[in-house]
């Protein structure tokens, strides 16, 4: 699938229905872009709030997230700044120990068509296990050690934790992470938002 414009990408990705008959909550994709975006977040799925609101990491894990990028809210959620795409593009509903996986079919539909895009990332952002398995290949087989081997991918691409409070044990058991990775990729986001681009 190609498009000539984000502007018509985005308008097909926020009124897709692949998923209708097996989301529980029905289809409501996620997405936020914009043509000069400098950071790409590709993340794991909205949650339940952020379904409702309509607004990407509106809950307690975009608040970490934009802790660990050193930026506000108010430029978290500017467009030109930060392009948001979640693996799965619509709340994919509850499990039993959390929410459900992301579609598999949203990534391979929408993603390489919106990034082709987006010419002005500087930085990527690969969060949790489903956008690192997809995007890396010969990855570690866990997200520990994918994460503990940050800088194969660095500066370009990040491979970050999901900021999620289930995580928070994570975090305290990889001391390393807040210590080591969060300080690079702040500096680097700096640069990237704060840098014009070549």
């Amino acid at each position: 699938m190609t498009f000539s414009d984000l502007e018509t990408a985005l308008s097909a990705a926020q009124a897709c229905q692949l998923c209708q008959h097996w989301l529980s909550d029905g289809p409501r994709p996620v997405i936020q872009a914009s043509t000069d975006a400098r950071v790409l977040i590709i993340g794991q799925a909205p949650g339940r709030r952020v379904h409702d609101s309509g607004l990407p990491f509106n809950d307690p894990s975009g608040d970490r997230l934009r802790e660990w990028l050193g930026v506000t809210r108010e430029q978290f959620y500017q467009p030109d700044l930060f392009a948001i795409m979640p693996m799965g593009l619509c709340y994919p509903g509850k499990g039993k120990s959390g929410d459900l996986p992301p579609a598999r079919i949203c990534a391979p539909v929408w993603h390489k068509a919106i990034k082709a895009l987006l010419p002005n990332v500087a930085v990527t952002l690969l969060i949790g296990q489903y956008a690192q398995q997809y995007y890396l290949a010969n990855k570690p087989k866990t997200l520990t050690e994918t994460v503990k081997h940050w800088r194969r991918w660095a500066p370009h691409t990040f491979v970050l934790p999901h900021p999620s409070p289930r995580n928070t044990l994570w975090l305290r058991r990889h001391p390393w992470f807040e210590e080591q990775v969060v300080p690079a990729l702040q500096t680097q986001i700096q640069q990237a938002l704060f840098t014009a681009p070549r």
